[in-house]
Parts: structure tokens; sequence; C-alpha cells
């Protein structure tokens, strides 16, 4: 018998599309997305790839604007298309709209179970504003269930009281084939495809914005402690864009020798030839709920070098495994692991092969059944 299902969640994200296609097409889902909004152009340089879609969708009227670190988002139009697609589930993602409160109010009438997917973890900076930190037990308190990505939220969930039987694990994931298969062909086209990318010979990878928040300066300062003749040897190449872009050049340009290279936003489509011609990724930030750049790297085949507070290591690395982890903002340290590892060819070859082996539970159909199993669970 299936079940109609409302999700209600931010934008169009391209790592969402293929977990909603597998959780659409199940025979005990009946699947309606609700977008709060197409995209987040200021933030995000993401195409909208709706020629993917392969689910029952909307996207509700909105008025989007950024105040300070803070982002308003306002819709028109929720109760209406709740009231049309008649769910007998919804599951929100997050608790920080005021759509999700709308959600909840609406749920609450009309009777329907409410289950929140949530991706905060312990290490979120975002956390300590007490009035928030009330708001947010106020929210929680009032859902059925719960849908997490992995170990970290389920640990955050847990500070609020909630009990283990209404969490629901749906891990984060990409679209593992599609990540493989890119990069396999990237890399039978080695040399043409390096020299038409001008990629170092061997390089450690970033991708990611280009902002404070995600460590990226102290990743400069990491590369720059490494011992010239590594540098020589090494680059580092920087996949994305943001507001401290041109201050990263400029730092950089005083690093020597180095071959580092800033390569600007690079579309999904385009992603996996720089993951699989790299050597290793590094995943430097000082506070992310996940870090979807991981599975995409794991499902290229790398290691990875990640800050401890990243909500997808708990999950995802073994510290000597398939990578290393490293505190936060501590350059010296992150500056070891990369020596490490780059001073360790047949070890990064094992931790190739682990990383692939480790990304394959965390695929679109581990997600989507996750997902069906929390809401089969409360109705």
């Amino acid at each position: 018998m299936s079940r109609r299902l409302v999700i209600i969640t931010e934008i169009i994200a391209p790592y969402r599309i293929p977990v909603f296609n597998v959780l659409g097409a199940r025979d005990d889902i009946d699947l309606h997305v609700i977008f709060l909004s197409e995209t987040d152009a200021g933030l995000r340089q993401w195409l909208v790839y709706k020629n993917e879609i392969r689910f029952s969708y909307e996207v509700l009227p909105a008025f989007r604007q950024r105040l300070g670190k803070y982002n308003l988002l306002l819709n028109s139009g929720l109760s209406s298309a709740l009231g049309a697609a008649r769910p007998q589930a919804i599951l929100c993602g997050g608790y920080n709209y005021l759509a999700s409160w709308q959600a909840l109010r609406w749920a609450e009438m009309n009777h329907v179970p409410f289950l929140l997917w949530l991706e905060s973890t312990t290490a979120d900076q975002r956390r300590g504003n007490a009035l928030v930190e009330a708001l947010k037990n106020y929210f929680i308190k009032r859902c059925q269930g719960f849908v997490v990505p992995g170990k970290a939220s389920r640990a955050y969930l847990r500070e609020f009281g909630v009990s283990q039987s209404v969490i629901h694990q749906a891990p984060n994931a990409v679209d593992n084939a599609f990540f493989t298969e890119r990069a396999a062909q990237a890399r039978a086209a080695g040399d043409t495809l390096r020299a038409k990318l001008q990629l170092p010979k061997r390089y450690f990878l970033y991708v990611g914005r280009l902002v404070a928040a995600k460590g990226v300066f102290e990743l400069l300062d990491a590369y720059a402690k490494l011992e010239p003749g590594l540098r020589a040897e090494w680059g580092l190449v920087v996949v994305g864009d943001g507001a401290a872009r041109q201050q990263l050049v400029q730092r950089a340009a005083n690093i020597s020798p180095s071959a580092i290279r800033f390569s600007g936003f690079v579309q999904k489509d385009d992603l996996a030839a720089f993951y699989a011609l790299a050597e290793v990724l590094i995943f430097p930030t000082r506070s992310d709920t996940w870090g979807f750049v991981v599975n995409e790297a794991m499902a290229c085949g790398l290691p990875v070098v990640a800050t401890a507070v990243a909500g997808c290591v708990a999950d995802l690395l073994e510290d000597g495994w398939n990578g290393k982890v490293v505190s936060t903002k501590d350059s010296a340290q992150l500056s070891s692991a990369m020596e490490y590892l780059a001073l360790r060819e047949e070890l990064r070859t094992e931790m190739r092969t682990r990383s692939v082996q480790r990304i394959v539970d965390y695929s679109p159909d581990a997600c989507a059944q996750g997902i069906a199993q929390a809401v089969l669970a409360c109705l």
C-alpha cells in the first residue's frame, strides 16, 4: 500500500535529486516534494538539473534576503500546496525557515505525522544563542519522528532527549555511479585532460566555497608549511568561488615554490575530472553539518584529509584507514597529515580502494530506504 509523503526542503540541490528519484519510484511511497526555492544564487552557483527530476514536485513563490549571516526566506502558498497534496506524512528538511513552522502547524491541525530531517551536529558553530536553542527544542519536541544522515546528527538529537526508537538513519548520499564512471573516464584521458585543465602532475584538491568558515586559509598555511621540495612536486588545486578568493590568490602568490591553481566554480558534470586526477582531497572546514564533497571524492576513489568537526567524518572516515582526521583551525597538524600521505604512495593506493568500499553504503538507494522506513514507522 502506497503512503502519500510530502517532503519540504529548501532548494533543488543536485545531490538530492537522485535520492528523491529512487524514493519516488518505490511502491510503498507516493512522493511529492515542495521546494521553497529553486536555488540560492547568492550563495551557490549550482545549475538546477530539472531535466533529471523523475518525481512529483513544485516550487513555492519565494522572497529571499540575506541579512548579515542570516538567510531570510519567505514563502506564500504553503498551506494551499499541502492541502492539495493531501499528505499522510510530512518530512521537513530543517527548522530555520518560517515555512518549517507553518508546515508543523498545518500538520498538527490536520492530524498528519510530522517528521524532521535534521543534519545539525554538536560541532555546529551556529549554536549558542539561547533564544534559538529554546525555539529549536520546542520544535523538536513536537515532531513524531526524525531522519538523520549519520552518527553526529543522531548524537545531537539525543542531547534533546529524543528516543533512539524514533530516530532513523538515511545516509547522506551523492550519485556514486555517476562520479565513479566519470572518474574512470577522466583517468583514461589522463595527460590530455590534465593539460586541458592546467592541472599539476600531482596535487592536493580542495572543493568548496572560498570563505573563512571552510578552513581555506588554514589550508593555504598548511601547504606553505610543507618542505619546499615537496611543494615543488605537489601542487594544490582549489575548485570553487567565494568572497575570500582574491585574498587567497594574493596569499598564494607569496608561497614559493608552489603550483597553486584556482580553477573557479565547476559544475557537477565536470567536477569528477578534478577528483580523478588528484591524489588527496583536503576538507579543512571549521564547521560543516556534513560535507558532500567527501562523498564525491570517495566515489572517485580518493583518500581524504578532513577536520574532526565535519559531520561526515564519524561515518565516512577512519584515521589512517582511508584518510586522516585532524583538528580544526590547526594548520600545523593539517600540514603534517598532508605530508604523511604525500610520502606514502602505497598507502594512498590502499586508501583509494577503501574509500570506494566505504561509500557503497552511502548511496541514493540507502538514503531513500532510510526515509521510507522513518515514514512507515510513524503511520
